[in-house]
């Protein structure tokens, strides 16, 4: 007998959406109440309103205001599937993602009722007389999520959050109820793909892969767990076989009789390690496991997998406990960004989305995306890309900044999600660690929270016992930690000395200089907000006058006294300018210096630290945010910053005890040496004293070079800087805050001539010139200038690349509203 393999048969066509209970408005109930729209599935109840055109963008103005009702009201999709006989034992209807609480209809039977975004559902309609022979009808009903939420959390009882709305009561995207970054939309939709499975004997339930290096080849495992068509009969004999296959090479091995699951090994004389960005290529190996019933494959499963080790050196030293990760034996100096939701309607976000921010993040010098916790497990794209790109990944379990109840209904959910999202994990390369939550475990140390909570859950129980015992049971080779941030030996879990730290007391109440005063092992979030590029603020805010509190201005400024802090964090340094576009030139311009300033300490005290994820990489819209891409993809001044903080090879002047010193850093894998020019300059650029300084750093190293007084001094501060320069790289110190300084106005020539992909703009100083920048989405909204925070000495020249379509000049580049400095920000 031939046998059939599975099918997956997708159910995307003829869907619509109609809302059937809740707060429609009444000038929407004709076209959503009284008729269906056409529905994409996946998609959510926002993109087919939107395609319909029955509301408006929600990004734009305050118009999430004017559709929060959308979040209040139920909604079903609807649509119909061919069935016929084709001979299999078993028909499932396969969701992997429904958002959020949602009964599922089909002819007019409910056959589950789901509560959790964060994990799929797999349904059999095999129940007699069920499934019929040509069209079957299917409904999928969801509940409003927001009053849903609130009677949640009446139910379960209340916990301390930082946001009004309850989302510690629903297994749903926490910051899909609004964050200090983000906005709040509440959708409802089938956001992952619906289909039907048909099958028979059995199929592939779990497939866990690993890939071991050992000596110059490696092992890889696979670990199958299958389902039976007839889960009530387990023959005393079984012909069912899994075939694992790598390359040319394959194993097989039988499934126990009457058993569910089998483990198959393959070792390959040669292999080729996965490495990091900056650390080598991420080599990957592709990986086939069939499901044999006899000689036929009745279900296959694909992975890829890297061949590398990993691990966190968190053995304690004499200075605490270090936070260092290891791949392959190398130590690694963590260069991460914090990763959110990249569209507040994450449905929208596909591979292709994915590979452009995740290439603008390697081109920012970055090696690792943390997946923060308040957010969703990605798309396997994410991933899959991670791998392709050398990015190491770091993902959070989904929970955030609130205590969470431990009793059911939630306490099973969780459960169920977080096993199937490590089995769908575990197996790629670029996945690094596993954290419990983000900031609940210093939430209930610090926020006031055992007095609030009086004896209620909290979610140790997740951290502590559930996560590390489903994690060693499904992918013992994942490393993991209860939190972020979390001190390994019991200490207080945002203590500086030991584990993983946060630090936020600069952006909300301290000056960004005070990063100087800490000396962390591993900074896991940390950053300074500013706004987005002008193009993306005037596309989303159409205020007329334009201005810091201008209402639209407001509404897209999430964060608390959010305006309050950008003026006191600029105030310090540069003076507040007076016009609209200054203004965001200079909150834009205090961001990227915040930024650089701090990681350029952190990487100046490696190996005692020995990483830094800034807050963050990405926005979900158009809003003031502490991102380096704003929520239409286009960098701001910070990438910049980054991009040069982050490189292999930096220079930096940093305070020591005793004065000042040079800090060289090199994250190449081969010594660096040579000599280090270090000059003390005026502003005009005449000379006052200088020193060479000979330097050999060991890879991945960093050395420490002691200045002399006649460097480090200076009876006219507010007129004279340090320079450093090892080839060409190059580091700048200036004795005076910008606002306290005689900084003259910027002067230089420019030139442009055309390159292919975009022009090539020459640059020639005339006088000092700090944090050129240009801002060239004003002159093409497409455009983007590779090089940003340049600082040339009078008479130096520079060449900055410029990507964008048709043409651009002279003129247009030299605009003052498109080149910048910080001289303007200084000079009356």
């Amino acid at each position: 007998m031939t046998l059939t393999p599975l099918i997956r048969r997708p159910i995307a066509d003829g869907w619509t959406l109609q809302a059937t209970a809740g707060p429609v408005p009444d000038a929407m109930r004709t076209q959503v109440v009284d008729a269906p729209v056409p529905a994409e599935v996946p998609g959510c109840v926002h993109t087919d309103l939107l395609a319909a055109g029955l509301i408006p963008d929600p990004y734009l103005d305050d118009n999430e205001a004017l559709l929060a009702w959308i979040g209040r009201v139920d909604w079903s999709y609807r649509t119909t599937f061919s069935w016929a006989p084709d001979g299999h034992e078993r028909h499932d209807l396969v969701f992997d993602g429904l958002d959020t609480v949602a009964r599922v209809e089909v002819n007019g039977r409910t056959v589950a009722e789901t509560a959790n975004q964060h994990r799929s559902y797999r349904i059999p309609l095999d129940t007699a007389g069920l499934l019929r022979d040509g069209e079957n009808d299917l409904v999928v009903h969801f509940t409003a999520p927001v009053p849903y939420a609130n009677a949640q959390s009446v139910a379960l009882g209340a916990r301390p959050r930082p946001y009004p709305l309850p989302y510690e009561a629903i297994r749903k995207s926490a910051c899909n109820f609004g964050w200090d970054w983000g906005i709040a939309t509440f959708t409802s939709g089938i956001w992952r793909e619906v289909r039907l499975e048909s099958w028979s004997t059995a199929r592939l339930a779990e497939v866990r892969t690993h890939a071991t290096p050992e000596g110059e080849g490696g092992r890889v495992a696979a670990t199958v767990r299958i389902e039976r068509a007839d889960a009530a009969a387990r023959p005393a004999t079984d012909d069912l076989r899994v075939r694992l296959r790598v390359g040319g090479a394959e194993t097989v091995a039988s499934v126990p009789a009457g058993g569910d699951e089998v483990t198959g090994q393959l070792n390959l004389d040669q292999v080729e390690r996965w490495w990091p960005a900056g650390y080598g290529e991420p080599h990957l190996y592709e990986v086939a496991v069939d499901l044999l019933e006899a000689e036929e494959t009745v279900d296959t499963a694909e992975r890829r997998v890297g061949f590398r080790t990993v691990e966190w050196d968190t053995a304690p030293d004499d200075a605490g406990t270090p936070f260092t990760l290891v791949v392959n034996d190398q130590p690694v100096f963590v260069k991460g960004a914090n990763w959110i939701p990249d569209d507040a309607l994450p449905v929208r976000v596909d591979r292709a989305c994915y590979e452009r921010r995740l290439r603008q993040a390697l081109e920012a010098n970055l090696n690792l995306i943390r997946v923060w916790g308040g957010g969703i497990y990605e798309s396997d794209d994410f991933y899959d890309l991670c791998d392709e790109l050398g990015l190491l990944t770091w993902q959070d379990f989904l929970f955030a900044c609130a205590a969470y109840p431990e009793e059911e209904p939630l306490r099973s959910e969780i459960e169920a999600e977080a096993r199937e999202n490590i089995v769908r994990l575990a197996s790629h390369a670029s996945l690094v660690l596993l954290t419990g939550n983000n900031e609940n475990l210093w939430g209930y140390e610090d926020w006031d929270w055992k007095r609030r909570l009086d004896g209620r859950t909290w979610g140790a129980y997740y951290y502590h016992d559930l996560f590390p015992r489903l994690i060693s049971e499904l992918a013992s080779h994942v490393p993991y930690a209860p939190g972020s941030p979390f001190s390994p030996g019991g200490q207080h879990p945002n203590a500086e000395e030991h584990g993983s730290m946060h630090l936020w007391e600069q952006w909300n109440r301290q000056d960004w200089l005070t990063y100087r005063e800490h000396r962390p092992r591993f900074v896991a979030e940390f950053g300074w907000q500013g706004p987005p590029a002008w193009t993306t603020l005037r596309r989303s805010v159409s205020d007329d006058p334009l201005t810091p509190e201008s209402p639209g201005m407001i509404v897209h400024q999430k964060a608390m006294e959010g305006n309050v802090k950008l003026t006191a964090g600029l105030v310090p340094h540069l003076r507040v300018p007076d016009d609209m576009e200054t203004w965001h030139w200079a909150m834009q311009l205090n961001q990227a210096i915040a930024v650089r300033t701090a990681l350029e300490h952190f990487r100046s005290w490696a190996p005692h630290t020995m990483g830094a994820i800034v807050w963050q990489l990405n926005d979900c819209w158009p809003v003031t945010s502490w991102a380096a891409i704003d929520g239409d993809e286009r960098p701001k001044p910070l990438f910049h910053a980054l991009r040069r903080a982050f490189a292999a090879r930096t220079v930096s002047f940093q305070p020591r005890e005793g004065g000042l010193a040079a800090i060289v850093t090199n994250d190449t894998g081969e010594e660096w040496s040579g000599t280090l020019h270090v000059r003390r300059l005026t502003f005009g650029g005449d000379l006052r004293a200088d020193e060479s300084l000979g330097f050999a750093v060991a890879a991945h190293g960093t050395a420490t070079l002691a200045l002399s007084s006649e460097l480090a001094q200076t009876d006219a501060a507010n007129a004279e800087f340090l320079i450093a320069d090892a080839g060409e790289v190059r580091g700048t110190w200036f004795f005076a805050e910008a606002r306290d300084s005689a900084l003259p106005p910027a002067e230089f020539d420019l030139e442009v001539s055309p390159v292919e992909g975009g022009s090539m703009v020459t640059v020639t100083a005339t006088s000092l010139v700090r944090d050129l920048t240009f801002l060239v989405d004003k002159v093409d909204p497409a455009a983007h200038a590779e090089e940003g925070l340049i600082t040339l000495l009078p008479g130096e020249r520079t060449t900055v690349r410029i990507r964008h379509e048709g043409t651009l000049d002279a003129a247009q580049l030299a605009d003052p509203r498109v080149a910048r400095t910080l001289n303007e920000l200084v000079s009356p």
